[in-house]
């Protein structure tokens, strides 16, 4: 058996082995290869950056576990970012289903950034009514939520000092996957009370919410896990998301390679048989 014949039947465990190892080795050791960054994504990191300290910044975590994987990267950096431009952070969720996953996002980088609950940000928790809670928060921020995630009365918390509806908040940031999410937040939200309003998404959801994005109607859109990536290489903090483009670009290139290599294999076995 010649060499071009063994390697047509390598046994397709080694493959998986060589697909998983260029899986995993770059999520336990980024090598944070370059990523371009893309207009939308830099739009929301300069808007941020541009915005006075204590600025009121609200963060709609409007997922579940099930999106995580793209979205929850989007969220660490947002509120990494925010925290380290001391802006006062008002988090919410639209979704019932991801309420507890948004209250330990919120702990978690809160507690690495060196942030006290009250003091710099709030987390409001999951309220009902969908989208028309956008608009009681519109009309009166108080009557939407009277009390925050841990029970405690909205009126008096130190962060929500001076603001009283939607109409206080500086800048908006839904991270949506589906409804409602970004959409619901212009429509019900950004349209009536006239606030600054980016947008964050699935990767599968960003191309129908680029005609808000071309129109003006948001400001900035951050895109599944790459514009997480994105972001995180604006903020200079190296997380989940380039830890996982690093992943997604060895297995592609591992794919290409093994896709060439047994193209190659396969016209030089012609050749010796065409010889033969």
């Amino acid at each position: 058996m010649t060499f071009s014949e063994r390697m047509l039947k390598i046994d397709r465990r080694i493959i998986f082995m060589v697909i998983g190892l260029c899986t995993l080795l770059p999520l336990l050791y980024p090598v944070g290869l370059p990523i371009k960054i893309s207009p939308e994504v830099r739009n929301v990191y300069e808007y941020i950056e541009s915005l006075p300290e204590r600025s009121v910044f609200l963060l709609s975590i409007d997922f579940d576990p099930a999106s995580k994987p793209e979205l929850h990267p989007q969220a660490i950096a947002l509120l990494r970012h925010a925290f380290r431009k001391n802006l006062r952070v008002v988090a919410m969720t639209l979704w019932v289903s991801g309420t507890g996953m948004a209250d330990q996002l919120m702990k978690q980088v809160s507690s690495e950034m060196g942030r006290e609950p009250g003091r710099d940000y709030v987390f409001l928790g999951w309220s009902p009514g969908g989208s028309a809670v956008i608009i009681n928060m519109g009309q009166d921020l108080y009557t939407a939520f009277p009390s925050d995630y841990e029970g405690k009365p909205t009126r008096g918390i130190p962060v929500l000092e001076g603001v009283h509806s939607l109409k206080d908040v500086t800048y908006a940031i839904s991270l949506g996957a589906g409804n409602p999410g970004v959409e619901a937040w212009y429509v019900y939200g950004k349209d009536k009370y006239k606030f600054e309003l980016g947008g964050g998404c699935t990767g599968v959801i960003a191309p129908g919410l680029y005609p808000l994005l071309r129109s003006g109607q948001i400001n900035g859109l951050i895109g599944g896990l790459r514009g997480a990536a994105e972001y995180e290489s604006l903020i200079e903090q190296k997380g989940r998301a380039v830890a996982g483009m690093d992943a997604q670009s060895a297995t592609h290139l591992a794919i290409i390679v093994l896709v060439a290599m047994c193209n190659l294999f396969y016209f030089s076995l012609r050749q010796q048989k065409g010889r033969g």
